[in-house]
């Protein structure tokens, strides 16, 4: 027997003893995908091997395909750029750079990235009218103690006008603050040019007790047509700044529905839309609709859609026309200490944290314990007001910290493309610091999502085969368990000088490969891995 099969039949004989849920995992791979070597990104890290995000190579954090069949993908970098990416020549060109900080030349001189894993240039997203309007919209992370002004400085870009641009208050989330999330809309006047012409307009500005779990994914329903209640309606996946793991009054941030961290936020960015269905927010920069859930709630903020997160870093639509709007929105949320999740997201639903992890109760020391017999949790509007209880609703999938599983997931994509029919109607996810990678089928997701918490669809382990292109003799392609030793050799051929990888985790150990999937127009696949800074394509797959 394999040491990851007595460690994972000693955790089920554990958990079956303790009288908790087992997670449905499988050992062996019941899928290999073939990966090829895309593109490689400028290194904006350190080579020298110190470890931490400054030793990551190119910290790419995603992958957009520019919306009308174009020729181009907009892949952001963590560390301050965006690159226009040609698919033909796979040549990368900075469109815009965000990191003004002491030495640099970018837009924002209080533009943090070098301190947390989720620092830096975090989301990128384009509009859904890109074609016409030429808009799409980030988030950044600003530290607010650094002196001088929150206004973008625009001297390296002589193409943006700043003439109108103006800096929000930021909203405020209760506890000791170290971090603001920014979320600005881009307008681009010549769309077809490499480098941005156009203006910026702030919309947001989130305090943040630390420097984790930020302001982070933008997405909109790819169902939406003009004319639809939900069309250019923004989303917006919010961590919770590490608060719910804290102690004293910001652990309840999350649960409470007068801040706006650990939650997924609903916004209409365009003042002019929606009109007689929203309302325009305290800051007067968007609109909220007015069939958000806790519009009437007193006390409550209005922009909140579901909430009870740690970080829903990841949000994915599977269009699915048996639901409200024609698509279901996912979220993958990043996990404490015990369970990372995929979440079926509903409108108004709490998904537990900071009381829950997983599908198990969270303890005030952050360990975690059997669920209560009256699994109901208060309806937490502030610190001290409470309207009522709540059943929280629970993951349809988890895997535990744990060698067979991991430390933090990764993005999710429901399948849709051609290259790898096994894969059609699965939803593919991977952990981002041991690499794992794995599927589920999504009707089994969604037969999950019954209200109760020990129903898990089944997780199957995926292997991925490669050829280093920079082996000599070419020993051909091979089978790898995870991403890890494909980015630990590519890191090296780059010139990184750490032993093994920069980073750390508790079960990826000394290193983290920092994987993350990517889709195209097409849906087919991209696997983007910081710590050496490559775009690998998902050439085909195949069954055992």
């Amino acid at each position: 027997m394999t040491t990851m099969a007595k460690y994972t039949r000693l955790l089920i004989v554990a958990s079956i003893a303790a009288g908790l849920p087992v997670v449905a995992a499988t050992e062996s791979a019941d899928l290999t995908l073939e990966i090829s070597d895309y593109a490689t990104m400028p290194v904006t890290g350190l080579v020298d091997g110190k470890g931490g995000n400054d030793g990551m190579l190119a910290r790419i954090n995603g992958l957009r395909e520019e919306p009308g069949g174009a020729n181009r993908f907009f892949v952001h970098d963590l560390n301050g750029p965006v690159y226009i990416l040609d698919k033909r020549t796979k040549k990368p060109t900075v469109y815009l750079d965000f990191n003004g900080s002491k030495g640099h030349t970018g837009f924002f001189p209080k533009f943090t990235y070098l301190a947390g894993y989720g620092s830096g240039l975090i989301g990128f997203q384009f509009d859904p009218d890109y074609r016409r309007n030429g808009r799409f919209y980030t988030i950044h992370i600003e530290d607010p103690t650094l002196p001088g002004s929150n206004m973008p400085d625009g001297t390296s870009a002589p193409g943006l006008r700043l003439d109108g641009y103006s800096t929000t208050a930021a909203i405020a989330t209760p506890g000791e603050i170290l971090r603001e999330g920014v979320l600005v809309e881009w307008t681009d006047s010549k769309t077809s040019d490499t480098t941005f012409e156009g203006t910026a307009r702030e919309i947001l500005r989130v305090q943040l007790n630390s420097r984790i779990h930020p302001l982070g994914e933008l997405s909109f329903n790819p169902a939406a047509k003009p004319g639809d209640p939900e069309w250019r309606v923004l989303y917006l996946g919010s961590g919770d700044g590490g608060s719910g793991e804290g102690r004293g009054v910001m652990r309840l941030n999350p649960q409470r529905l007068d801040t706006l961290v650990g939650k997924i936020l609903r916004i209409v960015p365009d003042l002019s839309d929606h009109q007689a269905t929203s309302v325009v927010s305290e800051n007067g920069r968007y609109r909220i609709p007015n069939d958000n859930p806790f519009v009437e709630t007193p006390g409550a903020r209005k922009e909140i859609w579901a909430y009870g997160f740690r970080n829903p870093h990841r949000l994915h639509w599977v269009i699915d026309s048996a639901v409200p709007g024609g698509a279901q929105l996912v979220a993958n949320s990043v996990g404490l200490h015990t369970w990372e999740t995929v979440n079926i997201v509903h409108k108004g639903a709490n998904y537990g944290y900071s009381q829950r992890e997983g599908n198990e109760a969270l303890k005030p020391d952050n360990t975690t314990m059997a669920r209560p017999e009256v699994d109901r949790i208060p309806v937490q509007v502030s610190d001290t007001v409470t309207r009522g209880q709540v059943a929280p609703t629970y993951a349809v999938i988890q895997y535990g910290h744990v060698p067979s599983g991991g430390d933090a997931i990764g993005a999710g994509f429901l399948y849709r493309g051609a290259r790898i029919p096994a894969l059609r109607g699965k939803y593919i996810f991977t952990d981002i610091s041991t690499g794992r990678v794995w599927y589920a089928d999504y009707r089994e997701m969604l037969a999950a999502d019954d209200g109760d918490p020990t129903t898990q669809a089944t997780m199957h382990s995926v292997q991925i085969a490669w050829n280093d292109p920079a082996d000599s003799p070419d020993a051909g392609q091979r089978s790898y368990e995870t991403m890890f030793p494909i980015v630990e050799a590519a890191y090296h051929v780059r010139g990184g000088k750490a032993a093994h990888l920069p980073g750390r985790a508790l079960v990826s150990g000394e290193g983290r490969a920092d994987a993350q999937l990517a889709t195209d127009a097409a849906g087919e696949l991209y696997v983007l891995t910081k710590t050496d800074g490559v775009i690998r394509s998902i050439v085909g797959g195949r069954v055992p």
